[in-house]
């Protein structure tokens, strides 16, 4: 096997992927050499397995000092027969079985790489279209008063590598191309030489074109400026250089930037290109901007808005018809949906009713059974005592005959006695 160093390999790898604008998005650097040996240290690294994956990252094991955000996007690591080997001489299965523990093969696994993206910048530049969409939709708009926060410019600053651009800013500008009007800009251009620029410029065009971005560029159908949009194009990207100092050049203060070589002027079209970018903003093309972000840019929002809601341009026969055709078919979906959801709702209530009723007759019944066995139980009860109390009168009624009748005797046996006593008395007195 050729040697190669792992770390070479697996570099070339991540960078490949990289390059891919539909691999991942953003503007920070990421930290390669961190990547690479958390990949490492995720490697499974049994030699006895063909296919040894990698494992995901966790976002813990990111570097701490970045600002990640919730949604990322996923690289490939694509690396085939790669070993990482501690030197030993020898075949390549001994190799691996004498350097077990750094013996790692890696074939293909997704190594999530983090990165802040075009996903903020997007959602603002909606959310000014989806305003003056909701004013335009409004029974009683006033578009002429409307204060329009659209944007209808994006200044895309690209960092003067002097080589090519990053696939982080050919994924945001092709994100970007659809909703904006997009104005290369090269920055901080003193810093590059004139011939590096020049070349920059032609690679960074050629990339642009080949990736398919649309950049926007000044209109040459007006008489009145195509000659001097069509030599402004010739310019694209333009290179800038900024400055919050002023020098005093001559007789005149000027922005410019002191080194000890030399001063740049921003304003000095041999120096840079801010007078251009100045003069094709302001001066020449901004009706032109505010009418493209309008009519190309505000109505592809609008149009896929509108289609969400289903309003289409065709029918499924790919036939034109009336925006009134079809707001009443519509509409007449919506009462269709409607009606059945009445009717579903009227068929619920139903048999809520039907099922309520028949909780309540069957507590009913329930109550009439309980009712009739109380009253039941109430007349045995009654019954019970009423027996009762006729055995109490009848032994009450017989009580008192026996005290009558003991009474009769007693008063009997009284006058019995009495009448012995008299005649005792008598026969004392004889």
């Amino acid at each position: 096997m050729q040697k190669q160093s792992f770390i070479e390999k697996l570099s070339a790898a991540v960078w490949k992927n990289l390059a891919n604008p539909d691999a991942n998005t953003g503007t920070e650097k990421i930290n390669y050499t961190y990547l690479l040996t958390r990949s490492i240290q995720a490697c499974k690294t049994n030699p006895e397995y063909i296919y040894v994956p990698l494992k995901e990252i966790a976002p813990a094991d990111l570097p701490k000092s970045k600002k990640l955000l919730t949604d990322g996007f996923a690289c490939e690591v694509r690396c085939q027969n790669v070993y990482l080997t501690t030197g030993y001489a020898g075949s390549k299965n001994g190799s691996r079985d004498r350097a077990a523990e750094l013996a790692v093969r890696l074939l293909q696994k997704s190594v999530e790489v983090r990165v802040v993206h075009y996903k903020p910048i997007v959602e603002f530049i909606d959310a000014q279209f989806e305003a003056y969409l909701q004013e335009e939709l409004k029974i009683k708009r006033v578009l002429h008063n409307y204060h329009d926060t659209r944007i209808h410019a994006c200044l895309y600053f690209i960092a003067p590598t002097g080589h090519s651009l990053k696939s982080l800013d050919l994924v945001t500008m092709k994100k970007l191309d659809s909703k904006v009007n997009i104005i290369p800009i090269i920055a901080k251009s003193d810093a590059i030489s004139k011939s590096e620029l020049t070349k920059f410029k032609i690679k960074i065009t050629s990339e642009l074109v080949s990736n398919g971005v649309q950049i926007y560029q000044f209109p040459t159908d007006d008489e009145s400026v195509a000659e001097i949009n069509g030599t402004m194009n010739a310019h694209l990207p333009f290179a800038v250089i900024g400055s919050t100092e002023e020098l005093k050049i001559g007789n005149k203060m000027m922005k410019a930037r002191q080194y000890p070589w030399g001063t740049v002027q921003v304003e000095n079209e041999a120096h840079c290109d801010f007078v251009k970018l100045r003069e094709m903003l302001i001066r020449v093309n901004m009706e032109d901007l505010r009418e493209q972000t309008h009519t190309r840019h505000y109505e592809l929002y609008r149009r896929c808005k509108l289609e969400e809601m289903g309003f289409k341009d065709t029918d499924p026969d790919s036939k034109p018809f009336s925006l009134q055709e079809t707001y009443e078919a519509k509409r007449n979906e919506f009462l269709g949906e409607l009606q059945k959801k009445e009717e579903a709702m009227r068929q619920m209530f139903v048999q809520r009713v039907k099922e309520k009723e028949a909780e309540l007759k069957e507590a009913e019944k329930e109550l009439h059974e309980k009712f009739d066995r109380l009253k039941k139980l109430h007349q045995d009860e009654k019954k019970k005592l009423e027996d009762k109390k006729k055995s109490l009168d009848d032994e009450v009624n017989a009580f008192k005959q026996r005290k009558t009748a003991a009474e009769l005797l007693q008063s009997q046996a009284q006058q019995a006695g009495g009448s012995q006593t008299l005649k005792r008395d008598k026969e004392r007195k004889k």
